[in-house]
């Protein structure tokens, strides 16, 4: 079993390389500029004490924008964000309330508790500690009459949350009491997934196949976990991500929802919200249980979903993408809930939750690469990505530079540089998938045990210019698929065909541009794993990363394999139809193809058939 973690202070790890360079696009794309371009983060939102929107846009938008603003130490993001943590400070009323007095509902308040709870954290602000007890007075006395309702009734974990920060810092009896009846009025998540998950395509509304409901109610074992200590409680979120994935788990590791749970098919989507949700959901996990399998879901979704719900410069958005997506048009889709637009790129395609919800991606995954241990014990690594963390472990100042490009390259090394000499412990990382993990300390190789939970130890008196160079091997893995197909992992990236692009403007684009994204090339495309055409054989190809990371143009890392085109498979609603049963018997040629990584695709084919090309005199070509 894991040992618990605890944050480091927002601001205290800084982004570099190219986690940098994605941040930076961000803050001059969409999330930077949202206020200019969109009325409801605007200045005449209800939250800064306008008659515009009243309910969780804005609280959404700053809970990307604070983050973003404290990894980056960004004066002109910081000072946005002030604007509307001032606005919110003031406009406390006596009885506890606070927000919009046109919206008295309790879900964009649990919103805003995690931006107070941020904001706090970065800068020490000594008024949020009183400000969230006499809010959470005013819950208590408040609740029993008015209790949670719609989606606060499933969304409650994220106010304990804030509570029990607060009460880590000022103990009261009061607090544990609410978490309690927070806990009594929402859903039980774990049971509903692990006893009644629906099995395929949810039909008409409900809370409990909402995808960004079950991202958020995932976390429900972890807080559980972090009000009483329990880390048994670990089993129940395993089990709660079998079953989502037995029943809706997609080629990119990632359950589906458009909008609601719609199975396991890779033309069914994924919301925004939902990549999001669920990354901070498995930050959260990782803190209260300490365990590294955390950690490599968390990559997956940074590197992949949440790389690919944006265009390149992040000037735009998906509401919806799909595993294989073979076009991104306005057209009718087999969604479970969401209009044709949904997975176009642009400012608000289909509701306007997504846009407000997805800045807090980048920011908060750069905010948790590093952990604390217990009792100041050392430091844990959740994430790797080149960053650099000052902190202070045991009485002396820590500063350690990660210089990497991982995920593209499988080497991570660490520069440790320490006030005085200090003895502490580092928690490494080592994912599941990787079966031959190297350590070199100091230049000299060490040995490296990794326990159950994923995780090797080094414990030492570190000095300053002590080194660690980790290395990573990323073997090509095969993921099964129904009907006998197949999806291709490299590390923590999902590899996929991809397709080539045209990107169409819309007429009249709103916000930073709007695009609909059509294909250029043949997408139908099996893989041909036979003979010299076996996993083994295909050659991975490195490069540098360019200056905007998922840069479709500059791929830093490839895999060259061998394809067929099965021309039986085709499009269905506009969207490729499932895979034909593999292997596929077809005379099309068997070809050189490079696979890319998932987030450099906007339009790729991630599940896919395996073919046997059969020359003219009926033998199959090797």
């Amino acid at each position: 079993m894991g040992i618990r973690h605890e944050p480091v202070r927002l601001g205290e790890i800084r982004p570099e390389g190219w986690l940098r360079r994605q941040l930076e696009l961000q803050a001059t794309g969409l999330t930077g500029r949202l206020d200019e371009i969109w009325p409801d983060t605007g200045p005449r939102s209800a939250w800064l004490g306008g008659d515009g929107e009243d309910w969780e846009r804005g609280p959404y938008y700053l809970d990307g924008l604070v983050p973003l603003a404290h990894v980056l130490g960004d004066e002109a993001l910081l000072g946005k964000a002030q604007k509307w943590i001032e606005a919110i400070l003031a406009g406390q009323r006596p009885d506890g309330q606070f927000g919009p007095g046109t919206n008295e509902d309790w879900w964009p308040r649990m919103v805003a508790l995690k931006v107070l709870v941020q904001h706090a954290d970065a800068t020490g602000d000594d008024r949020v500690p009183g400000f969230l007890a006499r809010y959470f007075a005013y819950q208590l006395a408040h609740l029993p009459d008015r209790p949670l309702e719609e989606w606060g009734a499933y969304r409650a974990t994220e106010n304990v949350l804030a509570v029990l920060w607060l009460h880590r810092r000022e103990p009261d009896p009061r607090w544990p009491e609410l978490c309690a009846r927070l806990l009594e009025q929402n859903a039980d998540w774990t049971g509903y997934l692990t006893g009644d998950l629906i099995t395929g395509r949810a039909t008409v509304f409900d809370h409990l196949t909402h995808g960004p409901n079950v991202a958020m109610g995932l976390k429900e074992p972890a807080v559980r976990a972090l009000i009483d200590g329990d880390q048994e409680r670990y089993a129940d979120l395993r089990a709660c991500l079998a079953a989502l994935d037995r029943w809706h788990g997609q080629a990119h590791g990632m359950f589906s929802g458009d909008e609601w749970l719609a199975g396991r098919e890779a033309y069914q989507g994924v919301e925004t919200c939902q990549v999001v949700e669920y990354l901070y959901t498995l930050e959260q996990s990782g803190l209260a249980f300490g365990e590294g399998e955390l950690g490599d879901l968390a990559e997956l979704v940074a590197f992949n979903h949440l790389a690919a719900s944006c265009d390149e410069r992040m000037l735009s958005h998906q509401y919806h993408q799909q595993a294989t997506q073979v076009s991104a048009t306005v057209e009718r889709r087999p969604w479970t809930h969401s209009s044709d637009e949904a997975n176009i790129f642009g400012l608000e395609p289909h509701y306007g939750c997504c846009l407000a919800n997805f800045h807090q991606g980048w920011p908060k995954f750069a905010a948790s690469l590093w952990m604390r241990l217990p009792e100041d014990e050392g430091l844990a690594v959740f994430a790797y990505a080149p960053s650099t963390l000052r902190t202070r472990v045991g009485g002396a100042e820590v500063t350690i530079e990660e210089s990497t490009d991982y995920p593209f390259e499988d080497t991570v090394r660490l520069a440790v540089d320490v006030s005085e000499p200090t003895a502490f412990t580092l928690r490494l990382r080592v994912p599941r998938w990787c079966d031959a993990p190297e350590l070199l300390l100091n230049g000299e190789r060490h040995p490296l045990q990794t326990g159950d939970d994923g995780y090797a130890t080094v414990r030492r008196t570190w000095r300053p210019g002590d080194t660690l160079q980790l290395r990573l091997p990323m073997a090509i893995r095969r993921v099964r698929r129904e009907r006998n197909a197949v999806g291709v992992r490299l590390g923590p990236l999902v590899m996929v065909v991809p397709v080539e692009e045209g990107w169409r403007p819309l007429p009249e684009p709103r916000g930073l541009g709007e695009w609909e994204v059509v294909p250029l090339s043949s997408w139908n495309y099996g893989l041909h794993l036979r003979g010299r055409g076996g996993l083994e054989n295909w050659r991975v190809e490195r490069a540098p990363v360019s200056a905007v990371p998922f840069d479709r143009r500059a791929v830093p890392v490839t895999i060259h394999g061998r394809a067929a085109t099965v021309p039986s498979w085709d499009l269905r609603d506009g969207s490729a139809a499932e895979p034909p049963d593999s292997p596929v018997v077809t005379g099309s040629p068997v070809v050189d193809r490079t696979l890319v990584p998932y987030g450099f695709a906007r339009l790729r084919v991630a599940e896919m058939p395996t073919v046997l090309s059969v020359a003219a005199d009926g033998h199959e070509v090797p």
